[in-house]
């Protein structure tokens, strides 16, 4: 199984808004609980990607799952007989565990050939990234003329009830808050992010999945079975006091409760979609004129295609 370092990616110019060797940490940790109910949101984008990919009446000779973390989408995708091979992409060997065609290479500091794949899909993978434009460039550069990304990512509004209970908490009781909740993109900002990396045909769209918990501690747990809890560079190091986490939990059920005393938690996920530039492809509309959903620009592609 061929190696890059994980540390490479941090000669990039990029700001590290994230402590990626702590996120390694707790995923595999996550890895070795094996907390089936908590990965239900991992199990919901895979299914999303799988039909979306599905709207493509193409195959994909070449294709790669980068960060998928638990394999979900990578095994619908295979099942699905769309793909002649597919390689999963991972920073460590333990995540890989069982996958016959397999790379340990760093998500943000890719080895790939340029030109070498038809496919490439990216499951909640691009929010943990200190340098997003420079993935999707990577990931451009590896597709061939014509080949076609498909990414699932976290944004918009996703645990903002966490963030504020937090923030609210942590202010009342010590007058000054640290982050706690990582920042998100905004679903407008994702397509010129597409564009940028030099996609063409680039959409993006907003799926929102509205969860409800007992108690903002059973939502803290399963971010902990995911690998998912705070690992933002900035955070404090001091621990947190069981006085803050209680008046948090307080005021997530006073402010995001509903009737029945259950609370909310969001999640928007960003849905992305891009094609490696080809002539063949139809000219894009001026900017802002776009009016089509992500499943349009597929099924549209796919019947150009064909």
């Amino acid at each position: 199984m061929p190696t890059t370092s994980s540390d490479q990616s941090r000669t990039s110019g990029a700001a590290h808004v994230f402590d990626r060797a702590l996120l390694d940490r707790r995923r595999l940790r996550a890895l070795k609980n094996n907390d089936e109910g908590a990965r239900y949101l991992l199990r919901a984008v895979a299914s999303e990607l799988a039909e979306r990919l599905s709207l493509v009446e193409r195959r994909f000779a070449k294709a790669a799952e980068i960060g998928g973390h638990t394999g979900e989408t990578a095994a619908l995708i295979r099942n699905s007989g769309q793909t002649d091979e597919l390689l999963r992409i991972e920073r460590d060997p333990a995540l890989l565990s069982g996958w016959p065609n397999a790379l340990v290479a760093d998500d943000e500091f890719l080895p790939l050939e340029g030109d070498s794949l038809d496919l490439v899909v990216s499951p909640l993978a691009l929010h943990f990234t200190n340098d997003t434009p420079g993935a999707l460039i990577q990931i451009r550069r590896a597709l061939k003329p014509d080949g076609l990304f498909l990414g699932a990512t976290l944004g918009g509004e996703t645990l903002g009830e966490l963030r504020a209970s937090l923030l609210a908490a942590e202010t009342e009781l010590t007058g000054g808050a640290s982050p706690r909740v990582a920042p998100f993109i905004d679903v407008r900002d994702a397509g010129a992010l597409l564009q940028r990396a030099g996609f063409a045909l680039p959409v993006a769209d907003q799926d929102r999945l509205t969860v409800r918990y007992d108690s903002m501690f059973a939502l803290m747990r399963d971010l902990r079975a995911i690998g998912s809890t705070n690992m933002l560079v900035e955070r404090s190091r001091r621990p947190p006091s069981r006085a803050l986490f209680l008046r948090a939990a307080a005021i997530y059920a006073e402010r995001f409760s509903d009737r029945d005393g259950r609370v909310r938690a969001t999640f928007d996920v960003v849905y992305l979609s891009g094609w490696k530039p080809h002539e063949s492809q139809q000219k894009p509309l001026k900017p802002g004129s776009a009016k089509a959903s992500l499943a349009d620009a597929l099924r549209d592609r796919s019947e150009d295609l064909g």
